[in-house]
């Protein structure tokens, strides 16, 4: 534990490193040891048996946490007429059309997500080089191509997240912030690996799920039992 501060040598020292916890008592650890002046995020990550490399193996979904994520989501829509209208009084923080384009290909980056109208995919394809690899490309499975641009602008700013699987089969979230209540924290962990469950691809060999762990942004990261997710 060499460089390690007083703050984190404390937390790993509550508990087992080795031992795998139940979801309530990782996140009562992280939430008895935070010390940070700023509000954390709590992360999950999950590791699968999977390669996305294979289309039959890819995981990826939208899952409403329960309680929120403590996050003020950015949202950019692209709409054009009463559609832009709608987004702007569901609450988005940035509308427009090929003005936004022309915004974004400039080098403007001010959101976290981003939704469309399907009659403004031509213009937001441009933009696949900048979006895509950011992950903030609109999708029709992911709901973020829709023509009810209000209730997709409310559900993000709701509380709901994408998750996609990375090259070596690890998924990870911001399921919270470390101001949120351990009841709160546990409900969403529960509501992200459920989502997470439901997406298992057909592709997917042997154990589904082989580790989860729990952290914050600088606390320990600690090991769950799968079974303590489930219901």
């Amino acid at each position: 534990m060499a460089g390690m501060g007083k703050r984190l040598k404390g937390a790993y020292a509550a508990f087992d490193k080795e031992k795998e916890l139940t979801v309530a008592d990782a996140v009562k650890i992280l939430l008895d040891h935070k010390t940070s002046k700023f509000d954390e995020t709590v992360e999950m990550a999950m590791n699968l048996s999977v390669d996305p490399r294979h289309a039959d193996q890819m995981v990826r979904g939208v899952v409403a946490l329960p309680n929120g994520t403590g996050k003020n989501v950015r949202v950019a829509v692209f709409a054009k007429g009463d559609k832009a209208e709608e987004a702007k009084k569901a609450g988005a923080d940035i509308v427009g059309a090929e003005d936004l384009a022309e915004k974004i290909q400039g080098g403007m980056m001010d959101f976290d997500r981003v939704i469309a109208t399907p009659d403004m995919m031509a213009v937001v394809g441009r933009l696949g080089k900048v979006l895509g690899p950011r992950g903030l490309m609109p999708n029709p499975k992911m709901g973020t191509v829709t023509l009810n641009v209000a209730d997709a602008v409310k559900n993000v700013k709701g509380g709901e997240i994408e998750f996609k699987v990375e090259k070596a089969g690890i998924v990870h979230a911001g399921i919270g912030k470390t101001s949120f209540s351990q009841e709160a924290l546990v409900q969403n962990a529960t509501a992200f690996v459920d989502a997470v469950m439901k997406a298992k691809p057909t592709g997917a060999k042997g154990t589904y799920v082989k580790k989860v762990s729990l952290s914050s942004t600088v606390g320990p990261g600690m090991k769950i039992q799968i079974s303590s997710l489930m219901h």
